[in-house]
């Protein structure tokens, strides 16, 4: 009660009318506050006196700030430099409390969906019956978006997914290439060839048809072989397939996400080791008042311009919150460093093992066609006999 008493006086100066409630019933305690939107001074909303201009003057931005410093006078925890992270939604907060994302399974599901579709048409059509919201327009910029059913019913006002968000494997046109992709490589084998016995030079030749019948069985043996090679089915290679290329997947868009932090950083280092060299000198400017802050004003000109070029830049990127010292930049640096080399292990090692076990999927595949075709040309020879009896 006491931090939210002082954190409506430190935004509203006593000039608007709150309710202020604290929330008891849940294991975070937590308080609710309603504005009354009109200044009872001069008679303008909240908005026009306190939500205009750049990013770091409104209102929202300074209510983090207030915050902030309440909560290091009460000891209380804060998220340092909140520019470099993303925000959550609470559901979001609890699947990760449960070791789950639902991005990650939203994305995982649509693995699934490609793996069994014949095209992109196919692709949207059974989305739906894995669980899957789209939306697809090819006419605008954002193309196609996604969300899991289960998501809508638990937030009806949730928003869509951007395939971009998701990461580059999930844009339209590459979900396109994905689907023809894994068609190629399921299909694309030489397969043993079943002699077709019941054309019309067997039924002359009974020793070729013997010759036939002895190659069409080398070719069926060789098939069941194959079938059971490895004390496994092709559900489970298939399953096991998923899972590897799905961890690929994974690893592929935290790489990307790695990268963009990287950039950041490397982008921002620069400009706070070179802010750095003025910071004295502003202060000095800012503490002094009158004419003494006129006449310095004068004398270092070119410092205090640099200081306010250089602060512009960093606030293009860091729109609010403290700016991180060069020290913990680097540090950042290293760990974003140490996290890339991690993913890009787990890509390689996923992607040897996705590969090997597509090589087992298509032996199987083509073994149970060849085996299909087998049957097919025992039970046409079959009947093709009993007709010229």
């Amino acid at each position: 009660m006491l931090i939210g008493q002082e954190l409506c006086k430190a935004l509203f100066n006593d000039e608007y009318q709150y309710v202020l409630a604290v929330h008891v019933d849940h294991s975070h305690v937590h308080n609710h506050i309603i504005v009354n939107n009109v200044n009872f001074y001069t008679g303008k909303t909240f908005e026009t006196e306190h939500n205009q201009g750049k990013i770091p003057e409104r209102a929202w931005s300074k209510l983090r700030t207030i915050s902030d410093e309440l909560c290091r006078k009460q000891g209380l925890s804060i998220i340092e430099n909140p520019h470099l992270s993303k925000g959550k939604s609470h559901w979001e907060w609890e699947l990760d409390q449960q070791n789950l994302s639902w991005k990650e399974q939203l994305k995982r599901t649509i693995d699934e969906v490609i793996k069994a579709s014949e095209d992109f048409e196919d692709f949207l059509a059974k989305c739906a019956d894995f669980g899957i919201l789209v939306d697809y327009n090819p006419d605008h910029k954002i193309d196609l978006k996604f969300m899991l059913a289960e998501q809508k019913e638990r937030n009806p006002r949730a928003k869509m997914t951007r395939a971009k968000t998701l990461g580059y494997f999930y844009e339209s046109q590459q979900i396109r290439r994905r689907i023809e992709s894994y068609k190629y490589q399921m299909s694309h084998r030489p397969t043993a060839r079943i002699i077709r016995t019941t054309a019309e030079k067997f039924q002359q030749s009974q020793g070729l048809t013997n010759w036939a019948d002895r190659e069409n069985m080398k070719a069926a043996s060789k098939a069941i072989n194959e079938m059971t090679a490895d004390n496994t089915t092709l559900e489970e290679l298939e399953s096991a397939a998923l899972t590897a290329f799905s961890q690929r997947m994974s690893a592929k868009s935290e790489q990307s996400a790695l990268r963009k932090q990287w950039d950041e950083i490397q982008e921002l280092l620069p400009l706070v080791e070179e802010v750095i060299k003025y910071t004295d000198i502003h202060k000095r400017y800012k503490s002094l008042t009158g004419k003494e802050q006129t006449k310095f004003g004068k004398q270092c000109a070119y410092e205090l311009s640099e200081y306010d070029r250089l602060f512009a830049k960093i606030r293009e990127i860091v729109p609010e919150g403290k700016v991180p010292s060069p020290e913990l930049l680097r540090k950042q640096l290293e760990k974003i460093q140490e996290q890339y080399n991690e993913q890009s292990a787990k890509y390689d090692t996923s992607k040897k093992e996705a590969d090997r076990l597509a090589q087992q999927i298509q032996k199987k595949r083509q073994s149970q066609k060849t085996l299909d075709r087998y049957l097919q040309n025992e039970q046409a020879a079959k009947r093709k006999k009993s007709q010229l009896e």
